[in-house]
């Protein structure tokens, strides 16, 4: 079970237990909450009716790939649970999301759903959120004058000297679906996530951030020692 990647079928397949017949599903992005569409995919072909929405293209193409029904959010709403991965949690549910660049039709899904459930491996769980760097969300317009006004408000709520960085791969600035880039910020612990999320939403330029506070029904995850089910209170 030490196996990354065994770790994360072993939260999926838990998962499962969390749907019925006739739901609408939110499917999220990243290696593990593709491992949920993987294992969701057979009982699907075996005749559990399920539709979902996608919180990325990718999600969504591995989806259909796999004969799993997709339909658009709009379309679905309001979504009966949403299964999606964290990049960190700690044991309030409290996560940051956004390492594969979705955080915010992420959030979109997160919000449209009666019950959001996380799956992980142990290694995402956290005593204080902040060792993972904050992804925030920003139109490409006026960019630099949105990441100047990010570092103000980070510096008065206690972050000192952070240096914004600028999502690249492949040499290119990353794009999310919807067109926006990504800056990582290496925050440290952070001290109130709530605090912080909040402030952050109220920055002009800024679309977005993966802090997300209250929106987690039950965590589930995977370590050598089994499966931990977290339900909220």
């Amino acid at each position: 079970m030490t196996d990354p990647a065994a770790l994360k079928r072993a939260a999926a397949l838990k998962a499962l237990d969390y749907v019925k017949d006739g739901m609408k599903l939110g499917l999220g992005t990243g290696s593990t909450a593709e491992a949920f569409v993987e294992v969701l995919a057979p009982r699907v072909k075996g005749g559990l009716k399920i539709v979902g929405a996608a919180t990325s293209k990718r999600t969504a193409e591995l989806a259909r790939s796999l004969s799993i029904p997709m339909a658009d959010l709009d379309a679905l709403a309001p979504l009966d649970l949403d299964i999606d991965g964290a990049d960190e949690t700690d044991r309030a549910m409290s996560l940051i999301k956004g390492g594969g660049g979705a955080l915010f039709r992420e959030k979109i899904v997160a919000a449209s759903s009666k019950k959001m459930i996380v799956i992980a491996d142990r290694s995402k769980l956290v005593e204080r959120l902040g060792r993972f760097p904050l992804p925030i969300e920003v139109e490409t317009f006026g960019r630099n004058t949105t990441v100047a006004r990010i570092i103000t408000t980070l510096d008065r709520l206690g972050y000192h000297r952070i240096a914004p960085q600028l999502r690249v791969r492949d040499g290119e600035p990353f794009k999310t679906d919807a067109g926006n880039l990504i800056y990582d910020c290496a925050l440290g612990a952070i001290a109130d996530a709530a605090a912080l999320g909040a402030a952050l939403s109220q920055v002009t330029g800024v679309v977005e951030h993966g802090l997300f506070v209250g929106y987690t029904s039950a965590l589930i995850l995977a370590g050598d020692e089994g499966v931990e089910v977290i339900e909220g209170k």
